[in-house]
């Protein structure tokens, strides 16, 4: 079904030759039903994913997910499900290596905002106590950069494990 919705057979000779792909795609579950949050969230990654382990199995993936995702995919949480859906579908893909992403906060950086306002007023209202959250709580509070550093690292490096929650993200990126 995701590949009729998204199909990037038009575009498969520029996606070859690359040795990573980051995945950060991704929106709010708040207002949406599961279907269309289930089209979003597993039909575009997957459609994206399918096609990359065909072209080249090689590839290392990398998926930003969230924390609390639900790997059962059994909870009660509408996105926590999906996005275990996503990440278990993801693994079982032929790439080279496959890492789920689970950050929890995560402070933009360089001038980077959300587009969802909920998001955009929590970083406005916490941004003079980020400081001292992210000393109270080293390891729950990444930053967009933090997290890049990481992505590239597990791309050359590899890591441990192929699911990385905050506390193995701000390890790998070495903060």
């Amino acid at each position: 079904m995701h590949q009729d919705l998204w199909n990037y057979a038009a575009i498969e000779s520029e996606l070859a030759g690359f040795d990573a792909c980051f995945f950060c795609l991704g929106v709010s579950s708040a207002g949406m039903k599961e279907p269309d949050y289930t089209r979003v969230t597993y039909g575009i990654v997957m459609a994206a994913a399918e096609t990359l382990s065909r072209i080249d199995p090689r590839m290392t993936f990398v998926y930003v997910s969230g924390a609390g995702t639900d790997s059962s995919e059994q909870g009660r949480i509408m996105w926590a499900r999906v996005k275990g859906r996503t990440e278990n579908a993801l693994l079982r893909l032929p790439f080279r290596r496959a890492y789920m992403f689970r950050p929890g906060a995560i402070q933009p950086l360089h001038g980077i905002r959300s587009r969802t306002t909920a998001y955009r007023l929590l970083y406005a209202l916490t941004k003079p106590l980020l400081p001292l959250l992210r000393w109270a709580f080293p390891n729950q509070i990444l930053t967009t950069g933090q997290i890049g550093r990481a992505m590239l690292r597990v791309s050359r490096d590899g890591a441990p494990n192929r699911i990385l929650e905050s506390k193995d993200i701000n390890a790998i990126c070495g903060s």
